[in-house]
């Protein structure tokens, strides 16, 4: 079974902890600091529309790509989940959003147009497991970059894998679902596996059982600055994603902030 088949349904519940309300601050701050896309939708032309468009990598089940809209943007989200994307449109019918949804690999990213910025964030860069495949989407990326746009995603480090959750066992009973989660670490290719075990409770006492293996690459913060510099985009930042002070040999994630470098500009915004 692919990933995030099965386990779309209840990604959500597992998921009601997670601050998406503290990323899409941070991403927004980010934005403003250092970026070209402001929150206005309806420009009166092109390349501002272009300028002012957020794209969301790996987006999910859309939270956070509705969170983003909310505050204005005009919202792209990108995702290979067919069954993660069918739940972000039933957000979008609820919300009465215009975010447009794709069902893409980003490692073949094809789009219409040129967008703002781009943010990837709750480790979805992680599932690149290829050093070849990710350079590709780095340039993909900065491909589709308006120019001096930027590029904010995270990753997990090879320290958090091989320290932290490598080989560890997690599980969370629900009501009306429960899980376990079964981490297995190889060093030798600093890959994480990780089996996960879902129950679902369907009717009365009974449970529907599903399992999905997911494979995940560690990164050290050295290698994800090279690797985004050899495809072209150009680094602005690099922070501890849970202190957001500077990166250290114990950071777990990471956030890189990187700008698009190269195209020439097409207009004559002040941000250049």
């Amino acid at each position: 079974m692919g990933i995030y088949g099965s386990f779309a349904e209840v990604y959500d519940i597992f998921m009601d902890n997670t601050p998406y309300e503290q990323w899409k601050d941070f991403l927004v701050r980010t934005i403003e600091k250092h970026g070209i896309s402001k929150p206005e939708r309806d420009a009166k032309d092109v390349l501002t529309s272009e300028r002012n468009l957020v794209l969301d990598l790996g987006c999910g089940t859309g939270t956070l790509t509705e969170l983003l809209y909310a505050d204005g943007y005009d919202c792209i989200g990108v995702d290979c989940s067919e069954q993660m994307l069918d739940i972000a449109m039933q957000k979008k019918e609820r919300s009465g959003s215009s975010i447009l949804y794709l069902c893409q690999d980003m490692r073949e990213l094809e789009l219409y147009s040129t967008v703002g910025t781009v943010v990837s964030v709750c480790d979805s860069i992680n599932y690149i497991l290829e050093e070849e495949e990710l350079s590709e989407v780095f340039r993909l990326v900065n491909n589709y970059l308006y120019p001096r746009g930027l590029f904010i995603f995270d990753f997990n480090t090879d320290y958090k894998y091989r320290e932290v959750i490598g080989d560890a066992t997690i599980a969370e009973n629900r009501e009306e679902c429960s899980f376990i989660w079964e981490n297995y670490y190889d060093s030798d290719h600093s890959l994480n596996e990780y089996d996960v075990t879902v129950f679902v409770k369907e009717k009365g006492d009974l449970f529907r059982r599903f399992v999905e293996t997911h494979v995940q690459r560690g990164y050290s913060a050295e290698r994800m600055t090279a690797l985004v510099e050899e495809a072209g985009l150009e680094i602005v930042e690099l922070l501890d994603a849970d202190t957001l002070e500077d990166v250290s040999d114990v950071s777990e994630r990471v956030y890189v902030v990187a700008r698009e470098h190269g195209k020439e500009s097409c207009t004559n915004d002040t941000h250049r």
